[in-house]
This record gives structure tokens, C-alpha cells and sequence, in this order.
């Protein structure tokens, strides 16, 4: 091998990335950094399908429960931390396995982030008031004035992510999307990208069945304990939230388990269409035989 490699293994939540990476982590005899962005909190782990104990043993595993749901964490710190750690992976290794399926995350270690100018703290505290006080559609229909771009793009049901694209467009005088998709960082490695992929309605058993399963190990208990730190920024995720208002009486359980496969169908939705515009992906089907992705790693190295 003439050069470092990191394979990037992507695809929609229940997929078999997990098992995948394992194998492959085991063909080249290389650690496994996850790029998971739940996974990350130790006091999350049922929800978030964090791989078993079985599973970490299996081979190195890195930035997985490595945080805790009281730290503020994001996305910039995990390239900052994730480029780090390949650096130090890579004077041992010559293949690293990358997994997970969030796709910003994955974006910024393969092609690092765009560059936002630096916005005055009391913008954000403004905004956290308003949002408080009046309501995140409020904040909603500002970013659609603002900014109609990011407004059709963003996942507006997370306040963090409006309050950051409207302190840019505030702070800046300038829309957040026009900070976007400038010329990307180079690395000092080679990155080799996978995808799983099946039938939808197949996807849709996997991750009705995985939160069945979910439930019967645990997940509401789980709910239950970080139930009292709702609004930490780690906390508002699928199979959380859905929980939160059942605790709230703001629905019956069935009606919040259901609710939690319909968001996780959504997100999966979500994941496939970040993740199919990349051309660089060379995609198979979740039966593919190991065998044959193995070789295609191989005459790509």
C-alpha cells in the first residue's frame, strides 16, 4: 500500500453498517473510528444502537460513549479530534475503517467544514430568549425571510440548528448557505467510500424491528433517566423525544413507539438522499457478499 487509507462506510440507520465495518476492520487488520453522532454519549447507548460489547471486542474501537450528554459537542470538535486520532492511527496502520450515518460528520473528516465568520455570543443568547419566549416557529419563519435556502435544507424541529444558520445570518448580514460548499481541505489520506444500500420497505422492517427491539432491552428506562435534561442539545434526537412526551402525558406509549419508527423512517430517508450525492460512493446491497466488497477495497488501494 503506497498510502494511509480510510474506508468510509455510509448508509441509512439498521442497514448492517456496524457489521460490516467489523469485517472489514478484521480483513485489514485496522481500528474502527465511528463518526456516529449520538453514539458518542455513554448515557445514551440504547438508543443510539451503540455496537455490543461482543461487537467492541472485535476489533479497536474509537469515539464511541468517548462523551457524556452534559458536554457541549460538535461537529467542528469532531473534525478537529477524529483528524487527530487518524494521525496517530495512521503511524501504526495503513487502512482505518470509518462508519456511521451522520452525514455532516462524515463530510467533515472526509472534506472538511465550511468556514463561518466569528459571531458575537449575544446574538445566540438573544435568539435562545426569543426562542423561549415566543416559540421556535418563530424563529422558523425569521430563517425563511433570511435565509429560504437553508430554511428548505435544515431540520427545523432542532432549535440548535435554526438558532446557528440565523446568528450567521444576523451576525453576518450575509445568508448561512452562502458560507457553503466552498473549495474543501485536502488531506494527507486516501479515502476509499462504500455504501449500503436495499429495497425501502426493507429498510423500514429493519428499523420498525430494531426499535422493537430497542424497547425490550431497555430504551424507556433509559428515556427515563435523562429524561430531567431534555433540552441538552445531545438529547434531541429520535427515540428520545418521542419518549419525553409520553412522560410528559402528551401521548400513550404505543402512540410514542410508533411515532419513534415513523421519525426513524424519516431520518433514514434523510440519510440516503445526503449520502447518494456523493459520487464517490460505490454502493451495495446490504446481502453483498463480504468476499466481493473486500476485493473491490482491494484493487482500490
Amino acid at each position: 500500500m503506497s498510502s494511509k487509507t480510510l474506508i468510509s462506510i455510509v448508509g441509512p440507520t439498521a442497514i448492517g453498517k456496524t457489521a460490516l465495518s467489523i469485517e472489514i476492520a478484521q480483513h485489514f487488520q485496522a481500528p474502527i473510528l465511528s463518526c456516529d453522532s449520538r453514539q458518542f454519549y455513554k448515557e445514551i447507548a440504547i438508543g443510539t444502537a451503540v455496537p455490543s460489547e461482543e461487537e467492541l471486542e472485535q476489533a479497536p474501537h474509537y469515539f464511541i460513549q468517548n462523551r457524556s450528554i452534559f458536554e457541549n459537542y460538535n461537529v467542528g470538535q469532531f473534525e478537529r479530534d477524529a483528524l487527530a486520532q487518524l494521525e496517530q492511527l495512521f503511524l501504526k496502520k495503513e487502512v482505518v475503517v470509518l462508519v456511521g450515518g451522520s452525514g455532516l460528520y462524515v463530510d467533515a473528516l472526509l472534506k472538511g467544514l465550511d468556514h463561518f465568520p466569528e459571531i458575537d455570543p449575544k446574538i445566540r443568547q438573544q435568539l435562545n430568549q426569543e426562542l423561549a419566549e415566543e416559540g421556535l416557529s418563530v424563529l422558523q419563519n425569521r430563517l425563511k425571510e433570511l435565509d429560504a435556502e437553508t430554511y428548505e435544507k435544515t431540520t427545523l424541529h432542532n432549535p440548535h440548528r435554526v438558532i446557528r444558520a440565523l446568528e450567521v445570518c444576523i451576525g453576518s448580514g450575509k445568508p448561512y448557505s452562502s458560507f457553503k460548499n466552498k473549495p474543501k481541505a485536502i488531506r494527507n489520506f486516501e479515502t476509499l467510500r462504500i455504501g449500503l444500500t436495499a429495497e425501502r420497505n426493507l429498510i423500514y422492517d429493519r428499523i420498525n424491528r430494531r426499535v422493537d427491539r430497542m424497547m425490550e432491552n431497555g430504551l424507556l428506562e433509559e428515556a427515563r433517566r435523562v429524561h430531567p435534561h431534555k433540552d441538552l442539545n445531545a438529547l434531541q434526537t429520535v427515540g428520545y423525544r418521542e419518549l419525553f412526551a409520553y412522560f410528559e402525558e402528551k401521548c400513550e406509549l404505543e402512540a410514542a413507539v410508533a411515532e419513534i419508527k415513523k421519525n426513524t423512517r424519516r431520518f433514514a430517508k434523510r440519510q440516503m438522499t445526503w449520502f447518494k450525492k456523493d459520487a464517490d460512493t460505490t454502493w451495495f446491497d446490504h446481502k453483498t457478499a463480504l468476499k466481493t466488497i473486500v476485493e473491490h477495497l482491494e484493487k482500490s488501494i
